[in-house]
């Protein structure tokens, strides 16, 4: 299992510390936002933020991706990618990483904005009735990289639960093999609810395969560890009609990030500084107009709600709440004042 983890970490282990001198220059635009597939919820959430941007003179461009992982791989790299929409476990993995320089990329990050949840789906056999019961067990971790993957591999090792064989496939295939009993378990991270778990429903019409049905469910998710990092959460009848009761999970947040920009020590930080504030001020100004016109899943939207071990970013703070830009004023008013008085090295301290 160890030998797994170090396996699977080797796909980050080529990123290469980022520093400024990397970056592109510092008034260089428009501004590059990684997310994830074409058709996918994350990219279109990019191209909402992109359209409320642009009304504010902020041009982004909106980048597909293959998911969390390949979004900080290239938010580490050369390319024009200062922004990222990943899922919020991405930041216990890497800071859970055998490699130093991935543990100083996660102290790194920094969240934006939190957006909507992904409910965690254990899609197991009955004899599996709580997550510890996959000790020793088969169970389908999803392709490797994917947001799955990534998900099943926090929790075993936020956990230290060791199952006996991680098959990486496809949830459709993985939903298969837990029917068949050639799979104890699957992960399957999506918001609620999943076609392929309301599909999986029809079974019960069938005959042949009602007995399968009947021996599968939703394990709980509520161990005090994964609370942390995840956010708690249901799923019952209201979601797949042909469960009997509901049953605790967790869920991951999809959220907006970047790199910690605030220390100001360049120019391209200082611009980088000023573009997530304009950022975060056009977001909170137009949450109702995105809930109103974008994609559904605005409507889940609370840009004040905590996000397990995520530090917010300062930059898109700075002017993007009421009486944010106080601060900054207060300076102005005491340069004027000190001009005015010709007192040039006086310090007064900000009310």
């Amino acid at each position: 299992m160890n030998r797994f983890f170090v396996g699977s970490l080797l796909l980050l282990l080529n990123l290469i510390v980022w520093t400024p001198a990397m970056a592109a220059d510092a008034n260089a635009q428009p501004v590059g936002m990684v997310t994830g597939s074409k058709t996918g919820t994350y990219i279109q959430f990019g191209n909402n933020i992109a359209e409320i941007a642009k009304t504010v003179g902020l041009d982004i461009l909106v980048k597909d991706s293959r998911g969390s992982i390949d979004n900080i791989r290239r938010m580490n790299s050369k390319e024009n990618a200062a922004l990222g929409i990943v899922q919020s476990d991405v930041l216990g993995f890497l800071s859970r990483s055998e490699s130093s320089e991935m543990r100083q990329l996660a102290g790194r990050l920094r969240l934006i904005f939190p957006f909507y949840n992904e409910e965690v789906h254990l899609f197991a056999n009955k004899s599996i009735q709580s997550f510890g019961d996959l000790q020793g067990k088969r169970v389908v971790v999803g392709e490797e990289g994917s947001g799955n993957w990534l998900t099943a591999i926090n929790l075993l090792q936020l956990t230290g639960v060791k199952p006996g064989e991680l098959l990486q496939i496809a949830p459709l295939p993985g939903v298969t093999a837990v029917l068949k009993g050639e799979a104890d378990a699957m992960f399957y991270v999506a918001g609620k609810p999943v076609s392929l778990f309301t599909k999986v429903g029809n079974l019960i019409n069938k005959p042949e395969f009602a007995a399968m049905l009947a021996n599968v469910h939703f394990v709980p998710l509520e161990d005090p560890q994964m609370l942390h990092e995840y956010a708690t959460a249901r799923i019952g009848p209201a979601d797949y009609e042909w469960l009997e009761h509901e049953t605790p999970t967790i869920a991951v947040k999809a959220v907006l990030m970047s790199f910690d920009f605030s220390g100001k020590q360049s120019a391209y930080f200082a611009q980088r500084c000023k573009q997530l504030a304009v950022l975060g001020q056009a977001i909170r100004a137009n949450l109702d107009a995105l809930r109103q016109t974008g994609h559904a899943k605005w409507k889940e939207v609370n840009l004040e709600e905590k996000v397990g071990i995520w530090p917010l970013d300062a930059c898109s703070r700075d002017a993007s709440k009421p009486g944010g830009s106080k601060v900054d004023l207060t300076r102005e008013l005491e340069k004027i004042l000190l001009n005015q008085r010709k007192v040039p090295h006086t310090i007064i301290s900000a009310a």
